[in-house]
């Protein structure tokens, strides 16, 4: 076997094929610290539920001040290279032309506004983990759906990294959501627009679209897809995806497509069906 030889061929690829190449790290957020990041940000939503740590009175105050100062260190970091990636890429200017600009000012005070809003998030986390509980008879408790359940898992990764993306942050926003889509198979897209009281029971298979809005008090179940009529390119900066006003129960494996497609407060839209038009409040459709 001859190493060199290989070493050859992906070097050569990396030559031929640049578009996928990332060798200037320093250039573009890196996966891995956003993962961190977002696991940090976890611990402090869930205090002593994510990491196991001894946490008491006399030391919460400490802990929780070394945990914020990490995280905006490091996500002031993440958020400046996305900035500077986004604004060479759109602006086709060089990296070095760019450096000298507000970047890191602007990465910085929206590391510190996202820490301003977690006792926001928390708020609506809460009620989410509530709507959970009181909306699957199987759950005894709300630490175990805190523990154990992976919608609630990627409805508080979508809330978190929401706020980013509301907040003009490239690229980092869909690495949050999309690890934990590799965790939970739940896809939110952190474009879309969510209330409270937010319950995805099971989850496996579920996709909510980048400009879906959904209003308070919804329940969907396992392989729901809120997605789009048409996936052309040039409708990107168009409503693609449907709006599910309050109190809207969806249940396992429905398609409901269109940006013009409105499920009225209170619908109750059943199991395998295929929804593309607006529905008015009340309404129930069922697989006929």
């Amino acid at each position: 076997m001859n190493i060199d030889k290989l070493v050859d061929g992906i070097l050569d690829s990396y030559n031929q094929y640049g578009l996928i190449n990332r060798s200037d790290t320093d250039s573009f957020p890196n996966r891995q610290v956003v993962v961190n990041i977002l696991q940090d940000l976890q611990y402090l939503i869930f205090p002593g539920f994510r990491v196991d740590e001894d946490i008491n009175p006399s030391n919460i105050r400490y802990i929780t001040g070394q945990r914020i100062n990490n995280i905006i260190t490091k996500l002031t970091k993440e958020i400046e290279k996305a900035l500077i990636y986004t604004i060479t890429q759109t602006k086709n200017t060089n990296e070095s032309d760019v450096t000298s600009s507000h970047c890191f000012k602007l990465a910085e005070q929206t590391a510190v506004a996202l820490i301003e809003e977690l006792p926001e998030i928390r708020r609506k986390i809460q009620l989410d983990t509530i709507a959970a509980f009181n909306g699957d008879p199987a759950a005894k408790s709300n630490e175990e759906v805190i523990l154990s359940y992976p919608g609630l898992e990627a409805i508080l990764a979508y809330r978190l990294a929401h706020f980013l993306y509301k907040n003009g942050v490239p690229v980092i926003p869909r690495i949050m959501t999309e690890h934990v889509h590799g965790k939970t198979g739940i896809d939110i897209h952190p474009g879309a627009n969510i209330g409270e009281s937010f319950f995805i029971d099971h989850g496996t298979g579920v996709v909510i679209g980048e400009t879906c809005i959904i209003g308070n008090n919804v329940k969907i179940y396992q392989g729901v897809t809120l997605g789009a009529l048409s996936v052309k390119k040039n409708l990107q900066n168009k409503k693609r995806h449907p709006t599910i006003e309050d109190n809207v129960t969806i249940y396992a494996n429905a398609t409901i497509l269109g940006g013009d497609t409105i499920i009225g407060k209170g619908s109750v839209i059943g199991g395998n069906t295929w929804v593309t038009e607006s529905v008015k409040e009340g309404t129930v459709i069922t697989q006929g």
